[in-house]
């Protein structure tokens, strides 16, 4: 298997295709990147800029550059000695518009007769034999409906006719009702759906691969694409939205000639993956988690609390495990009622439980889940106590709990199954897309794949997970921004500071507030601290964010029923950044407040993400300064001309001191050299020992096994490290002599001044001179 050194990844698009990665192919190589790592390129719904829409399994998308793109950019990825990682898209495919899904076209057409209908999770007796599809404004509307040659019509939607059923004289709505499919009004969608989705999106169909010829036909090209030597390894979005990501996984390891493999997963604290999953680790989020918690000051706990209260009217803050306890529910009661009523309705007759009860005992279970999901038998023990707990809390329901625990645990029935596919859907959008915009206390904590109520991390708690990792997943990824991250790496850099600086940042929210009041406290602590840590931003920018986050929150304002007067006064609180000096005046003061302790924590993560254990993963441009909030600010085009300019003047002479985003590329570029050039020097992992009064402001750790590798030295909390004195006796001891590589300068065995090291940088990567 050949295995990645780091990735770089890049969003491929209409606007950015294969042929334009396969020009980058050198710069990436000069970044000292060892694989190039691709979003989605199976065609997708057309004018889709992400992807994960696939509408044909049998073809690189056209619009992303075809089947000669691809073959271009693996010919130049080659010739630059670099692998390809590719993201796949198992789980569902897109149906915005049948037409462009063959396989959604013909189970419309033909229903349960259609080769298809094994491929689409359908319950069909629920629908009485037909899919209800959830596209008109409402019921009423089916008299909109228009026949057109041979197809209906609904404004701008087309949806096949079976044959034979088109009469002399018919109607549209006649011939409407003798489809396998009923078009019905889109708020049905929360309770009367009758295929398994993608979350809650109604244009994203679940496919089942867990059926063989279903996995053979949907991995065809994928195939290819490994027969030919065209791809090195593959990510695997959503997993446990499958049946069966076990086996899904053996089956495609096999398949692949036993790739590189990994898998999207959020694994909560104290969680690991199962021993049975045949791949190399997650895409990371875990090591965002552990990084970011570094440069989080623990003092800062007790009054964000008492400030966050405040903002809630409250005499204590929020509650974080009953807040997603009612997220939870609210999704499981509201847009994924779809999906646990089906669960209720696969409980055996035997069991005589009333389908309400059911469903309630079983939203209910879902709602204590502390993680994701299970794979039966693995996490049983997590089921059985979300029971319990369930029970605990709701004691009028125990009976029932009681009746339906070990049917939720008979792997051999469908129930247990499909349970295991729902929970991650309800925790999704339960808490990355509902309590994350709701528990605001400090952005950076709420990150996706990150549990809030750790609030920081010790540097003697990062060595003990590194060193797992280091022994159990060395292979994993790391990363500390994607295309899914609801801040960028930068913008959580500076948020970070917030924690140092807490009065500093409630003098600016009060005056924030006095002068541009947004009337929703949480909400205006998230806001106010995005905009802070991605400043400077366009009006744009800045309101879109603002905007999802509202209506994510569902607080004040929602997506189906927006409320149009509280919209008003946020996009006038936005609005104010630019047009009242005093506003303006007050983000500016703050921000130059958080800096250059935003910045020192910037180039302090990403350095020791770069080295730490595992595959450390770059998302596109962020080697320079990348001040990004939630997609699709995140997914913005790249100007790569600029940083493949800063890096050659770079190498080609050092200069006294850089810009911001010059010393993060030169961080970036000169670690992934390193790793992809001396892979020697990464092969361990031990705490490097820290002495002095200000010990506990440097991560300090050696990656070599048998002797000294290459020794990463970042700095944390700065801002109060300047406060207190700065680093004044604080060393570290040397083995033998090393050579700083993002300076030059080289320090001799023995004591060394921290001070000394890290008078340029507050970062410095040291490899031993002989």
């Amino acid at each position: 298997m050949r295995t990645p050194v780091s990735t770089y990844r890049l969003q491929i698009r209409s606007g950015f295709t294969l042929q334009d990665a396969a020009k980058l192919t050198g710069y990436l190589r000069s970044l000292g990147v060892d694989w190039v790592y691709l979003s989605p390129i199976l065609t997708a719904e057309e004018g889709s800029d992400h992807g994960y829409d696939v509408t044909d399994l049998s073809s690189v998308d056209p619009s992303r550059g075809g089947a000669e793109g691809l073959s271009m950019l693996s010919k130049a990825a080659r010739e630059q000695g670099l692998g390809v990682l590719v993201d796949i898209v198992p789980n569902h495919m897109g149906v915005a518009t049948p037409a462009q899904n063959a396989w959604w076209w013909q189970l419309l057409k033909e229903g349960r007769s259609s080769k298809y209908a094994e491929a689409f999770d359908v319950d069909w007796d629920f629908g009485g034999g037909k899919i209800r599809i959830p596209v008109l404004g409402s019921d009423e509307d089916i008299d909109q409906l228009t026949l057109v040659d041979n197809e209906l019509h609904y404004y701008d939607h087309r949806f096949p006719v079976a044959e034979g059923t088109v009469q002399a004289g018919d109607s549209p709505q006649d011939v409407h009702a003798r489809q396998h499919y009923a078009l019905v009004g889109w708020r049905r969608a929360d309770a009367e759906l009758n295929y398994r989705r993608f979350f809650a999106v109604n244009t994203l169909a679940g496919v089942r691969v867990e059926v063989p010829w279903v996995f053979d036909e949907a991995h065809q090209e994928i195939v290819r694409w490994f027969d030919e030597g065209l791809v090195d390894g593959l990510r695997i979005d959503h997993p446990d939205g499958l049946a069966d990501p076990e086996g899904y996984l053996a089956r495609l390891r096999k398949a692949t000639g036993g790739a590189y493999l990994l898998v999207e997963k959020i694994l909560e604290p104290g969680e690991k993956l199962p021993e049975t999953f045949d791949c190399e680790g997650t895409t990371g989020y875990d090591a965002l988690a552990d990084v970011d918690r570094l440069f989080v000051d623990p003092t800062a706990e007790e009054y964000l609390d008492s400030l966050d209260a405040r903002l809630r009217d409250a005499d204590e803050p929020a509650d974080y495990h009953l807040m997603i306890h009612a997220t939870k529910r609210r999704i499981a009661d509201g847009i994924l009622r779809s999906e646990v009523l089906r669960l209720a309705r696969l409980v055996p007759e035997d069991a005589q439980l009333p389908t309400d009860s059911a469903a309630d005992a079983i939203a209910e279970v879902i709602c204590w889940f502390p993680i994701y999901r299970t794979y039966l038998p693995y996490g049983k023990e997590t089921l059985v106590e979300a029971v319990h707990r369930a029970a605990k809390h709701r004691p009028e329901l125990e009976q029932v709990l009681g009746v339906l625990q070990p049917y939720l645990l008979d792997t051999s029935g469908e129930l247990a199954r499909r349970f295991q596919q729902t929970s991650g859907m309800v925790m999704a959008k339960g808490v990355e897309d509902t309590a994350f915009f709701r528990y605001t206390r400090l952005g950076t904590l709420t990150e996706v794949g990150a549990e809030p109520t750790e609030f920081s991390l010790s540097p003697a708690g990062f060595h003990g997970r590194m060193a797992r990792r280091q022994a159990e997943l060395p292979l994993s990824m790391t990363t500390l921004s994607t295309h899914d991250t609801k801040r960028s790496e930068d913008t959580r850099a500076r948020i970070s500071v917030i924690s140092e600086a807490v009065p500093e940042w409630e003098l600016f929210l009060g005056t924030a507030q006095e002068l541009a009041p947004i009337p929703d406290g949480p909400l205006a602590a998230l806001v106010w601290q995005a905009i802070a840590g991605a400043w400077p931003a366009d009006r744009g920018r800045l309101q879109s964010y603002a905007l999802k986050a509202a209506r994510e929150a569902g607080n004040s304002t929602n997506w189906t029923d927006p409320d149009q007067e509280f919209e008003r006064h946020l996009a006038a609180a936005v609005d104010a950044v630019f047009d009242v000096p005093e506003v303006a005046a007050a983000l500016e003061n703050f921000v130059a407040e958080l800096e250059p302790y935003g910045t020192s924590n910037s180039l302090s993560a990403k350095l020791i993400q770069l080295t730490m254990p595992g595959v450390p993963d770059v998302y596109q441009g962020t080697e320079f300064r990348d001040g990004s909030l939630t997609d699709p600010d995140n997914r913005r085009p790249v100007d790569f001309q600029a940083r493949m300019d800063a890096l050659a003047d770079i190498d080609n002479g050092p200069r006294p001191a850089y810009t911001e985003d010059a010393a993060k590329l030169l961080v970036v570029s000169r670690a992934l050299r390193l790793r992809r050039d001396r892979p020697e020097l990464f092969g361990g992992y031990r705490a490097v020992d820290v002495r002095g009064e200000a010990a506990n402001h440097l991560i300090a750790f050696d990656r070599g096994a048998d002797g000294p590798g290459a020794v990463t030295l970042a700095t944390r909390l700065p801002k109060r490290l300047a406060g207190d004195g700065g680093w004044r006796d604080t060393v570290i001891d040397l083995p033998v002599t090393f050579r700083d590589e993002l300076t030059g300068a080289t320090y001799g065995a023995g004591e060394v001044s921290v001070a000394t090291v890290l008078g340029q940088y507050p970062v410095a990567l040291l490899v031993p001179a002989e």
